[in-house]
């Protein structure tokens, strides 16, 4: 095979790994704020159930996950493998997975915020809600963005975990072309298109950081 043709295969399988990262991004964002606020619920039958569910996440690997995601319907309920797209089965176990993580971090940074500013919204009768929509989570989102980006940036490289159910990502597509040529060109273009994809998200993160600092000039 040419290059112009492994590099044609490679892109077809970037747009797989951008799908899945795209998705996973619109899932575990905003599914993190429910989970770390049941985290912080002054019910201990709320707090323990997300204690346990962070912690099952957390100290399991991830590759462990997917593969569950993906026969779980047909474990428990009997749905054939072949109604049950491989993609999807990705995009609810990366979904899931940072979302446990990014709730930790939108803990960490509310539990940041001084209690006093609390007192001085109560002060100036705004409700709990109000309080929180106006105060906490606006100060929160602008502490969490460092930390956020980390994931974020990691999620890039982890989309090549998709593989454990065949799902044609890059790292697949990078594999499949090494191994039918008997070269190891197709690796070195697929990291050289993981760190193009990376250094992209991450200039956006740092973007995004900076127009949300304190102390931007």
């Amino acid at each position: 095979m040419t290059l112009t043709g492994m590099i044609l295969e490679l892109l077809t399988g970037l747009a797989v790994s951008v799908e899945i990262f795209v998705f996973t991004l619109l899932i575990a964002l905003p599914l993190g704020f429910p989970i770390a606020l049941g985290r912080m619920s002054r019910n201990p039958l709320v707090s323990g159930f997300f204690r346990i569910y962070i912690s099952i996440v957390r100290g399991t690997p991830l590759m462990l996950q997917i593969i569950f995601v993906y026969f779980a319907p047909y474990i428990f309920f009997g749905m054939p493998l072949s109604r049950y797209p491989r993609i999807l089965a990705a995009v609810l176990a990366f979904g899931f997975n940072y979302a446990a993580y990014f709730a930790e971090i939108y803990r960490g940074g509310m539990l940041s915020i001084e209690h006093g500013q609390r007192e001085a919204a109560m002060a100036l009768g705004l409700d709990k809600r109000q309080t929180f929509f106006r105060i906490i989570l606006p100060q929160t989102i602008k502490r969490v963005i460092p930390a956020v980006g980390n994931e974020v940036i990691t999620l890039v490289k982890d989309t090549s975990l998709a593989f454990t159910i065949a799902v044609t990502e890059m790292f697949t597509v990078a594999k499949q072309l090494s191994s039918a040529n008997t070269t190891m060109t197709p690796l070195i273009a697929a990291g050289l298109f993981y760190y193009i994809f990376n250094y992209i998200v991450a200039y956006a993160m740092e973007r995004l950081e900076r127009h949300y600092s304190y102390y931007s000039c």
